[in-house]
């Protein structure tokens, strides 16, 4: 299950994302998403869980935390359409 982590601060590292899902299961993938011009954290990320219920407690237990001041607001990602 793909999880959208928004509202995070900006030095936020995708290690530091891992370790905090980690505590709810098994964790495939953290990203981190980065300006292409800056090479800075855009404040959000994802989180891939393989296990939907692990994902699920941990998009509940996760939902705003404060994470270095800032309050951070996880969500199942909706799947973009494909493109035909």
């Amino acid at each position: 299950m793909k999880i959208l982590v928004r509202n995070l601060e900006r030095s936020v590292t995708e290690t530091e994302l891992l370790d905090l899902f980690k505590a709810y299961g098994k964790v495939d993938e953290t990203v981190v998403v980065l300006d292409a011009a800056t090479g800075k954290s855009k404040g959000f990320g994802f989180v891939e869980m393989p296990n939907p219920r692990e994902a699920i407690k941990a998009i509940k237990g996760l939902n705003t935390l404060k994470v270095k001041g800032m309050g951070i607001r996880v969500k199942a990602a909706e799947e973009k359409p494909k493109a035909e």
